[in-house]
């Protein structure tokens, strides 16, 4: 007894420090604090000529034979005959957006490559997990994406990982907190990418010189045309070969989304400067690297077109905390 109350308080302050330890992961990992919601966007991505057809056009992608395949330029250790094939219902059109989905086979990996041609830079977008800003707000990519009415998406920068790092979404500023050494890709009003340090860019100043879109995740992968990551660079203690997300410009509001699968046996995954490559075949004149690994996934009209997988043994989409995507 005198020994209980001799170490009573050491006993009571253990306990309390465990208690304020668990509070604080759960409040850091698990528990869900939403800051803003969004506004609300129009779901509805038929046109008015959709409307009145009922249903809209589709295009095929431009293809080198009857067979519907493709040939990226030739890579270091890839074949200078490499092929490419068409993914089925690839394709959409409804004279607003043009996008075609073509899936390659390179560095030992499948990679999906969706090529955007817009008739405005409003219809590239981002959208938040539940509609709402926050900290642990998650959902996964497919249903951020219909709850959007997205006819096409990609996950975002996971921004809800992190404390630090602009969040500039449709125009709204929602975190104007610098990351230091922090490459943003800057998606302005005109549809235009540009490539920025947060330590030298005031997140209030994009917004004011146009800035829409502010994801920061990097790095960036070519800029100006010019591949701009080197074999070594990785994204924090990655793995080299993982699975990928990346978007690109090649001209005036034409675009690329690209995920590659990665950690199962069928597809090895990408290092940073073999993504960054592949784009560059694509004549991007900008590309930025989003959130890989588990998070990389592609939805196109209604689908889930790669295969998302954590540890390779399952395949299923994670939850995210955002996504960019294309709609009205």
């Amino acid at each position: 007894m005198k020994f209980f109350r001799r170490h009573l308080w050491a006993v009571l302050y253990s306990v309390l420090l465990a208690a304020f330890t668990v509070y604080i992961s759960l409040d850091t990992f698990v528990i869900s604090r939403v800051y803003a919601e969004a506004p609300q966007a129009d779901t509805s991505y038929e046109n008015a000529e959709a409307e009145e057809s009922g249903e809209a056009e589709g295009t095929s992608g431009e293809s080198d034979s009857s067979s519907g395949r493709k040939k990226h330029k030739k890579k270091s250790g890839v074949s200078e005959e490499e092929e490419t094939e068409t993914v089925a219902d690839s394709s959409y059109n409804d004279g607003g957006i043009s996008i075609t989905l073509t899936e390659y086979r390179e560095y030992d990996t499948a990679i999906y490559v969706a090529d955007i041609v817009l008739s405005s830079a409003e219809y590239l977008k981002t959208a938040f997990a539940q509609n709402a800003y926050g900290r642990n707000v998650t959902a996964i990519t497919s249903e951020i994406a219909e709850d959007a009415g997205a006819i096409l998406a990609i996950n975002g920068d996971y921004y809800g990982a992190r404390q630090q790092g602009y969040v500039i979404r449709n125009g709204v500023l929602y975190r104007d907190t610098a990351a230091s050494d922090q490459e943003d890709l800057v998606i302005y009003d005109d549809g235009t990418f540009g490539i920025i340090s947060e330590e030298e860019s005031a997140a209030q100043a994009l917004l004011e010189d146009g800035a829409v879109q502010v994801l920061s995740f990097g790095p960036a992968l070519v800029v100006d045309g010019a591949i701009s990551v080197s074999e070594g660079d990785e994204v924090g203690k990655a793995k080299a070969s993982n699975p990928r997300t990346a978007i690109g410009v090649i001209d005036d509001l034409h675009y690329v989304f690209v995920v590659s699968d990665g950690r199962t046996e069928e597809s090895e995954g990408l290092s940073l400067s073999e993504l960054a490559e592949f784009m560059e075949g694509l004549d991007v004149q900008t590309a930025y690297n989003l959130d890989g690994g588990g998070s990389s996934t592609l939805y196109f009209n209604g689908e889930v077109i790669n295969q998302p997988t954590t540890n390779g043994k399952k395949i299923g989409e994670r939850s995210v905390s955002d996504i960019v995507c294309i709609g009205y």
